[in-house]
């Protein structure tokens, strides 16, 4: 049992790696063997449109083309049994660099020419012959209120695609969260260090928990798939 972690926030042992690493830790209690990957340690692009995985006959077998740095990556993350991408919100979705990977990582499993399943009668959109658990961990400094009306639904695209394509997944939220150690420094609204470290003490652990929970029942998951 193998489980990856992707790091795409360009920060490391912040809020993002810290809910990772928790959710890493929760995957190994479950008995997975883990990989924590930091995707700005790479060089690499986003999907070429060079569509050499949608030729006839194809050999990529749902492995990207394109020979660089995220390669063997995407070649650990094809074989795992459990994926958790975490990301922090700019602009309202994921960084840029999580989203060129996920890219590279969904588009050669996503197929254009879908099949009906006999037993369920729906069509499959995915090469995959098997579920793979999958979560999408997002931290931002937005409440959760402004994160609900301006952006988690744009981010539901994600969720969509995942759960198309790998057939199971969940999202997990950390909302407010610090963002520096010595806030005098920076050109920030009055009282945003209060709340934020507040935040930090009393809600933040609480999620901790949550993403520990997260890797050892998507884990589970995987087993129970697998049976």
């Amino acid at each position: 049992m193998k489980a990856i972690f992707i790091n795409g926030s360009p920060r490391k042992k912040w809020s993002t790696y810290q809910m990772l690493e928790k959710a890493m830790e929760g995957a190994k209690e479950a008995g997975a063997e883990v990989e924590f990957i930091n995707l700005y340690e790479y060089d690499f692009k986003g999907c070429k449109s060079c569509f050499a995985c949608k030729l006839k006959n194809a050999k990529t077998n749902g492995l990207c083309a394109i020979k660089d740095d995220l390669r063997p990556v995407l070649e650990k993350t094809l074989n795992a049994d459990v994926i958790v991408i975490g990301s922090p919100v700019y602009f309202y979705f994921n960084t840029g660099v999580s989203r060129s990977f996920m890219e590279r990582l969904m588009f050669p499993v996503l197929t254009y020419n879908p099949k009906i399943n006999e037993e369920t009668g729906e069509l499959e959109s995915s090469l995959l012959d098997r579920t793979i658990p999958t979560a999408m961990i997002y931290t931002t400094g937005a409440p959760e209120e402004m994160a609900a009306q301006e952006f988690k639904h744009a981010l539901e695209v994600n969720k969509h695609f995942l759960e198309t394509i790998y057939g199971y997944t969940e999202t997990l939220y950390t909302y407010q969260t610090y963002q520096f150690t010595d806030y005098s420094k920076y050109d920030m609204m009055e009282g945003v260090e209060e709340v934020r470290r507040k935040q930090r003490d009393e809600q933040f652990p609480k999620d901790l928990k949550k993403a520990f929970e997260l890797g050892k029942r998507l884990v589970e998951k995987a087993n129970e798939f697998q049976q």
